[in-house]
């Protein structure tokens, strides 16, 4: 069996912090996250890994547990060993746990917390929520809690998630309904007597970073790239809002960092409250420039007598 280094996939230290620990997740998570890279499998399987290291680092208990077992046998990531020389029974024992979305931990993970072996823990893990971003949950009698990850566009038009939690080693597939115009932040709760489970669940809604939108309030912030000499002779452009496309005069002479205002297009909450949509301009320069580009350049720097700089 292969010894997993949760620290070196979660890029902390042993010295870190839960604080750190959990900083640290939530960036990986969002990098690798499948919704934002739906293609690419790798990244997938590297968000498996990601949930797994976060559920033992960011648990005190769990934490103390692979702690104790690497420092006694002196372990390396990769480093493959063979569990029943150090009382976990047969290797061959050990099943791969995977949910209903593709989710899963892995054989020694298991072998830990899963039940399989003499030190591990029968109950097995609590809550395994792979597209709420694996979350470790907060429970209280009757009840669970999690967290769910949604991007703004699923926020805004609704939709529903399907979900696999593990209570007690045994993996429930459940539904969870996004109401249109939720905010992050708010929490959803979840009958767990539909789905066989004694208890409500209790989702947390986090909005998964996005580098076209930036939500404030009721607002959005959408960022458009444009070239200099759009910016400064204006031009027309297609913008997507979260319904639909629509056309954008940008005036002449805009500067980087200005705002055009475009009214009711924002963000609706459920109460049908719209705020509005704001393109920021971000000016880029082309990444390479042709011969007569370059010319027209240094004609442009000749005759020009502007000087933003003052001197």
């Amino acid at each position: 069996m292969e010894y997993k280094d949760y620290y070196k996939i979660l890029e902390v230290d042993k010295n870190s912090s839960q604080d750190e620990i959990k900083k640290s997740y939530r960036r990986l998570a969002k990098k690798y996250h499948p919704d934002l890279r739906p293609d690419d499998k790798n990244a997938q399987e590297k968000f498996k890994e990601i949930n797994e290291a976060y559920e033992v680092l960011g648990d005190e208990d769990k934490k103390k547990q692979y702690d104790t077992f690497g420092s006694s046998y002196n372990f390396s990531g990769g480093q493959n060993f063979d569990p029943s020389q150090y009382g976990f029974g047969n290797a061959h024992t050990y099943t791969y746990s995977t949910s209903g979305d593709g989710g899963g931990f892995s054989d020694f993970f298991n072998m830990f917390f899963g039940g399989g072996g003499s030190r591990g823990n029968s109950s097995g893990f609590n809550i395994n929520n792979i597209f709420g971003g694996g979350g470790r949950p907060k429970t209280s009698p009757n009840s669970y809690e999690s967290e769910l990850n949604i991007t703004l566009e699923e926020g805004y038009k609704g939709t529903t998630k399907e979900v696999s939690i593990n209570l007690g080693g045994e993996t429930k597939n459940i539904s969870v309904k996004i109401p249109k115009g939720i905010f992050p932040g708010k929490k959803l709760r979840v009958k767990g007597e539909k789905w066989g489970i004694s208890g409500d669940i209790l989702f947390k809604i986090n909005f998964i970073e996005n580098n076209r939108y930036k939500l404030e309030g009721l607002d959005i912030i959408n960022k458009v790239d444009v070239l200099p000499w759009e910016a400064a002779l204006g031009t027309k452009t297609i913008i997507s809002t979260l319904e639909g496309k629509i056309k954008v005069t940008v005036p002449k002479g805009i500067e980087a960092g200005k705002k055009i205002r475009i009214p009711k297009k924002g963000y609706k909450d459920m109460k049908n409250n719209v705020g509005d949509l704001y393109i920021e301009i971000n000016i880029v320069n082309p990444p390479t420039l042709t011969e007569e580009e370059e010319e027209l350049y240094k004609k442009l720097s000749d005759i020009s007598k502007y000087n933003p700089r003052g001197n």
